[in-house]
């Protein structure tokens, strides 16, 4: 990602910035039965027990020092959080970079039990989208998949964040399934239920419009859903069409629109606020009727924006809300984007409701979120074994 390009990443943006895509209404869809026996590996739900989460925390070497100094905060209040119920494995572009964060947590009075970490240069600290994904083979054992990163399309470098997959299997001692050459998926670009369904956008993965055409030049649905079925163990594929805009470069993962829950639930917005997010009016008719494997509708639990626009850059306002969805389950606990807006304390409340146990822990996100991103995108979870 270019340096200082403020919305360069994420899921969901200000309202007026899908709006494009309302030429395409009517033509998003809910297809595909794939063959269960196809199934080779399954991927643990996220709120499964962890062995850990893996950061790569923002570094000076791509886009200056000003914005690594912007979201060192963030990544700090995140590992605080998370040490205390699971280790957290933090990637370091070099050792100078590990002496620098090391005083940073220590200045925090964050304890360094359960803090380990891994020297590899990293583009950016998406790990969400280039990190590894861990699945469960028919033995239950875990292997990573290297999904193969190309930095959304080509949008942005990323040889370095490429690697890190293959790179994290050599350190720990995990057999890393070579994808590259089958297809490139961002782990962003996919919500599953736990259960078999899968939700995402063909924005994110299969669209063949030029903006995207790179990721999976020349890919059928079926192929997409083949290779879903084969690594991540879905069997029913829900399909939104999703949309286009300069400044998301992800062309709008799902994880910034949706996220399913025990009970049956699906974390969403209101139909209004969908709507300003970009979603055309079939998608939203998708999103309400969306149901699992045993094709019970899901029910909705909405989630606000915040009240105010809160997102600045440069000290400007840039005139969007936050959203609260692209959240992250751990180990006892729920890391929370949060804005210093009054709706911080009614979204938390309404996902504390949702996982009983969980401590919900808000994060401040207003220097990330300016860059980009929030709390899901900037983790990736590895299942205890």
């Amino acid at each position: 990602m270019i340096k200082f390009q403020f919305l360069i990443l994420f899921t969901s943006m200000a309202a007026p910035i899908f709006n494009s895509c309302a030429g395409d209404e009517g033509t998003a869809e809910v297809i595909g039965k794939p063959d269960p026996t196809q199934i080779v590996y399954k991927m643990p739900e996220e709120s499964e027990p962890h062995e850990g989460t893996w950061l790569q925390w923002p570094h000076q070497y791509q886009h200056g020092v000003t914005y690594r100094n912007e979201l060192d905060e963030t990544w700090v209040a995140m590992t605080k959080a998370l040490q205390s119920t699971e280790k957290v494995h933090i990637i370091a572009y070099n050792t100078a970079e590990q002496t620098r964060i090391t005083n940073l947590l220590k200045a925090a009075n964050v304890s360094l039990t359960n803090v380990d970490f891994k020297i590899h240069r990293t583009d950016d600290v998406w790990v969400r989208d280039n990190g590894p994904i861990y699945v469960r083979d028919a033995q239950g054992k875990l292997v990573i998949e290297d999904w193969g990163f190309n930095g959304w399309g080509g949008k942005y470098d990323s040889a370095n964040c490429d690697a890190i997959p293959s790179a994290i299997g050599a350190d720990t001692g995990v057999t890393v399934l070579n994808l590259n050459n089958v297809m490139v998926n961002e782990g962003g670009s996919v919500e599953l239920d736990g259960h078999g369904v899968l939700m995402a956008t063909k924005s994110s993965i299969i669209s063949q419009k030029a903006r995207n055409s790179v990721r999976n030049k020349g890919m059928s649905q079926a192929q997409a859903e083949s290779n879903f079925t084969k690594y991540l163990g879905a069997t029913k594929f829900i399909w939104l069409e999703g949309g286009f805009s300069e400044e998301d470069v992800t062309d709008m993962h799902i994880d910034g629109i949706m996220k399913f829950a025990a009970g049956n639930k699906m974390i969403t917005m209101s139909n209004s606020d969908l709507s300003g997010w970009g979603l055309i009016d079939s998608d939203i008719a998708i999103l309400n009727a969306a149901s699992n494997t045993k094709n019970e509708v899901y029910t909705k639990v909405i989630l606000p924006l915040t009240q105010k626009n809160v997102v600045t850059k440069t000290g400007k306002a840039l005139g969007y809300k936050g959203n609260y969805i692209n959240f992250y389950i751990a180990n006892g606990k729920v890391l929370v984007p949060n804005y210093n807006d009054p709706n911080d304390s009614v979204a938390n409340k309404i996902i504390a409701g949702l996982y009983p146990g969980r401590e919900v822990v808000g994060i401040d996100v207003r220097n990330l979120y300016a860059n980009g991103g929030m709390v899901h995108c900037v983790t990736q979870q590895q299942p205890k074994q």
